[in-house]
């Protein structure tokens, strides 16, 4: 009987025990939960409807809301403009404005391009965001250049050869369009460079050194295709620069050597303010067709953002900030870009592994960047951007694109997208939530696409021809641009990629006559040959007509 009593003591103290940990779990429970509510409804309570500059005062007029006007110590909202890489208002900064607390509130502030919009207010003699950051959206009130030129006639383009600037080459292909590479440790200067050669440029009262040999190469590139009534799109590359160690983001810096680019580094002051002159510098020498240096109407921002290793290095991490890092850079690229030029056009680029993970890689869907990347951007205030995918093949190798592959399905969810199912890139593009302010589809490029000859110049070339009609039949497609002119050495030994319409001894494959006539009246004649091997009796079965 007494160990019976022992053991029931024993119980009886387990369960109090038990008992009293439930109740504190319930009440940390109900704590956390009241702070938590706290937060939330603190995070945002004053909500800043837009940002824009107003071209009459040249100021920024920034308008907000709130339902409830916030708890203070005083009846007062500050304003403060923080760089892009700061997450909230430090100690000792200094605000722009103050403004009476109400449930409408506007500011008339000077013009910070490159700055995001919070508003405050004190609260125990301290300041406190009540605001989410806004940036300016318009930042093409303020450019000096409003013109790329007249647009080009057709969708046609080529990753062109610049061995061949000069040959009869572009003319008789009769492209529309031209992409071409600025790797930016090419066009960065060195403290060593004869000054002669350098060419100077002073951006925000700081002076940056760009390697004037480089920069002359590329004159002549843009001028010629510029000349030739060519539109050019230019794809801004982050490859690593040992003397502008910098520009790379400080959590990609673990893979230099281990990828040829990597993320831009928009995290701290130094990062952003080289971005920023980088785009303002190159957007003003390639602007207004009077300036004799050629003109660039796209800009893309890095090369295939979802693929984390191969082509925008950075240490695996949650897709949120992932993102929110390449934003930061984008952000300051788009200001940039667009305060210089109003007419230029600033993508993201994605590869094809749209709904698609590469677990060896760990690289990440580029249908939830885009989502994510859309999320952030009208987080802090909405822009204009467009999209750069590369709708390739999977695998590479493979040519026949018509032919359905396991990997291309008919739905949003679709693993890969090719150019056999493109429609559900341009599709997913038409959403509420993706429309520009103005209710409009976001510009739309296939800045890079190519098929290779090594299973046959007339496979290759039917390739070509059935791409170029999905491209032209889809109004939300801006243009189409074929990689590449020339077959590239790198490519073929490899990856077995034939890309080219020449063979790399500069003779023309099957595909060069067929890509020069297939947008011309002449065009069915040169494409006939393509309905058998594709298997179809009209080009309307392909393009849905």
């Amino acid at each position: 009987m007494r160990k019976k009593s022992v053991w029931k003591r024993i119980g009886c103290i387990v369960l109090l025990l038990v008992g009293l940990a439930v109740w504190a779990a319930a009440a940390d429970l109900e704590s956390t939960r009241t702070a938590a509510q706290f937060r939330e409804g603190e995070e945002e309570p004053v909500v800043i409807k837009s940002c824009r500059i107003d071209t009459e005062t040249d100021q920024v007029i920034v308008k907000a809301s709130a339902e409830e006007t916030p708890e203070s110590d005083d009846s007062f909202y500050y304003l403060f403009a923080l760089n892009t890489y700061e997450e909230e208002i430090t100690e000792g900064s200094s605000f722009l404005l103050r403004g009476e607390k109400g449930k409408e509130t506007v500011f008339h502030a000077d013009i910070e391009m490159l700055r995001k919009y919070v508003i405050a207010v004190k609260r125990d003699g301290h300041y406190a965001a009540v605001s989410k950051p806004h940036y300016i959206t318009n930042p093409e009130a303020a450019s000096v250049f409003v013109s790329n030129g007249q647009p080009p006639s057709g969708k046609k383009g080529l990753l062109i050869d610049p061995a061949k600037l000069l040959s009869p080459e572009l003319e008789e292909l009769g492209i529309k369009h031209a992409a071409y590479n600025i790797p930016v440790s090419r066009i960065l200067g060195h403290d060593n460079e004869d000054v002669y050669e350098a060419v100077h440029y002073s951006y925000q009262g700081k002076d940056y050194v760009f390697n004037g040999r480089v920069m002359a190469e590329y004159d002549l590139i843009f001028r010629t295709l510029t000349e030739k009534g060519i539109e050019i799109t230019a794809i801004i590359l982050n490859d690593y620069s040992p003397e502008y160690p910098w520009l790379v983001h400080p959590l990609a810096r673990s893979g230099i050597g281990k990828s040829p680019y990597y993320a831009f580094n928009g995290s701290d002051g130094q990062g952003a303010e080289y971005l920023a002159a980088i785009a303002s510098f190159l957007t003003e020498r390639y602007s207004g067709v009077m300036n004799g240096r050629g003109v660039v109407a796209n800009w893309v921002i890095g090369n295939e953002i979802n693929a984390r290793k191969e082509w925008n290095y950075m240490e695996y991490m949650d897709l949120e900030t992932y993102v929110r890092e390449y934003v930061r850079a984008y952000r300051i690229f788009y200001n940039s870009i667009k305060s210089v030029n109003s007419a230029c056009r600033v993508y993201i680029s994605l590869d094809n592994q749209w709904n698609r993970v590469n677990i060896l890689t760990r690289s990440y869907r580029a249908k939830d960047v885009l989502d994510e990347f859309n999320r952030q951007i009208k987080e802090e205030g909405d822009i204009d951007w467009g999209l750069a995918i590369h709708p390739y093949n999977k695998p590479l190798t493979k040519t026949d694109t018509w032919n359905r592959s396991f990997y291309v399905w008919e739905s949003e969810n679709t693993p890969v997208v090719t150019m056999e199912n493109i429609h559900v890139v341009t599709d997913y593009m038409q959403r509420q939530e993706f429309l520009t302010d103005a209710g409009q589809v976001r510009p739309i490029t296939l800045s890079e696409l190519g098929y290779t000859s090594s299973k046959g110049e007339e496979l290759q070339a039917a390739a070509i021809v059935y791409a170029y009609k999905v491209a032209e039949a889809n109004p939300y497609i801006n243009s189409v641009l074929f990689s590449r002119q020339t077959d590239a050495q790198e490519e073929a030994e490899r990856l077995r990629l034939y890309l080219g319409i020449d063979h790399m001894d500069g003779s023309h494959k099957y595909a060069y006559e067929v890509f020069r006539y297939m947008d011309t009246e002449e065009g069915e004649k040169y494409a006939e040959f393509a309905k058998d091997i594709i298997g179809t009796e009209s080009w309307d079965e392909v393009t849905g007509k």
